[in-house]
């Protein structure tokens, strides 16, 4: 079982599978507070995310290598298999960082072509096994707010391939950053169908109300960034300036749907630690809390540049500081556990 544990040499086994959302996470909110001019900031947040993505992928490496059938069993389980999506979507957030906060084109470009290779086998490796192992028995630990890191991770390409086609001026990575955006779409209606019914038909369970459900609100948030992206990028391409008013239709459906879930995703929180009593302690999946508050107000911020309207304007600052809020709490939480567990 992975381990909710601060990752070190005695977590290594059971690292969690979706530790790299603490990269998504902390990435963009980087790019967050670079578009409100809080350059200091900006750039601490990038450092912190920065060092987390080299130190997870190191300890992912290492467990790779001393523990694969570990890997291979939480890879292929539908529980957790799809949690590795999250090294995908770091990856990409990580390369959208780099380009915003520091103007690091080709370190980018390089973590774009990491991240689409890790998508193909990550994505890929973990849909084939659920498909041929067939439904759970258990519906509830089958389909988790996880699933949504399907969306999330194929609309992180999107988000930092358009980024780069200014400097890579390519009709195949128009067509290709277009047609993830799509799919991101195709694949959000599929999941919410699958989880909505769960959440709506069967008895939910305070274990199941966990923070990644809040995925359901920041895969539409990340498609409000891919298309915006898309849609400032479309100035150098023919291809995306033919689609822009389908484009920018998807982008107001998109912030729509993720605005309209951010009080449903607040009330299960009230239900579950306030209601049924679940004790609020730290845990890597609280990561995944804290990313779609900070993916909704970067994307809104990017919608309203692109395509308005300015009225908006104030609502990525708020969203930027109950980003940082929620962001500044878990981190203390994770710093609470190693000093606990090095005390121990």
């Amino acid at each position: 079982m992975s381990t909710g544990g601060p990752p070190g040499p005695d977590t290594v086994a059971g690292l969690f599978p979706g530790y790299f959302a603490l990269v998504m996470a902390t990435g963009i909110i980087a790019v967050g507070s670079a578009q409100q001019d809080l350059t200091g900031l900006a750039e601490g947040l990038y450092a912190v995310a920065a060092v987390a993505y080299v130190t997870l992928v190191a300890l992912t490496l290492v467990r790779v290598a001393r523990y694969r059938a570990g890997v291979i069993a939480d890879l292929t389980s539908h529980a957790k298999g799809f949690a590795f999506l999250t090294i995908v979507a770091g990856t990409n957030v990580l390369g959208g960082a780099s380009i915003v906060v520091h103007g690091w084109w080709d370190l980018a470009w390089v973590l774009w072509w990491v991240a689409v290779a890790l998508w193909v086998v990550l994505l890929y490796t973990a849909l084939v096994a659920v498909v041929i192992k067939g439904p759970s028995t258990a519906t509830g630990v089958a389909i988790n707010g996880t699933w949504f890191l399907l969306v999330v991770s194929t609309e992180s390409i999107a988000v930092l391939g358009a980024l780069l086609l200014p400097e890579h001026r390519s009709d195949l990575l128009a067509f290709t950053c277009l047609a993830a955006f799509l799919l991101g779409i195709v694949l959000y209606l599929i999941v919410m169908t699958l989880v909505f019914q769960r959440w709506t038909l069967q008895d939910l369970e305070p274990a199941e109300a966990e923070p990644p459900a809040w995925i359901a609100a920041g895969a539409v948030a990340i498609t409000v960034l891919a298309g915006s992206n898309l849609l400032a990028a479309a100035v150098v391409s023919p291809r995306l300036e033919r689609m822009a008013a389908f484009v920018e239709g998807m982008v107001t459906l998109a912030w729509a749907t993720a605005t309209f879930w951010f009080p449903l995703m607040v009330a299960i929180g009230i239900w579950r630690h306030v209601v049924r009593r679940v004790p609020l302690r730290y845990h890597p999946a609280y990561w995944s809390l804290v990313f779609p508050l900070g993916m909704y107000g970067a994307a809104t911020f990017r919608m309203v540049s692109v395509t308005g309207p300015e009225a908006l304007d104030w609502l990525p600052k708020v969203a930027l500081t109950v980003a940082l809020l929620a962001w500044s709490a878990t981190a203390a939480g994770l710093v609470h556990q190693i000093v606990s567990s090095r005390r121990r």
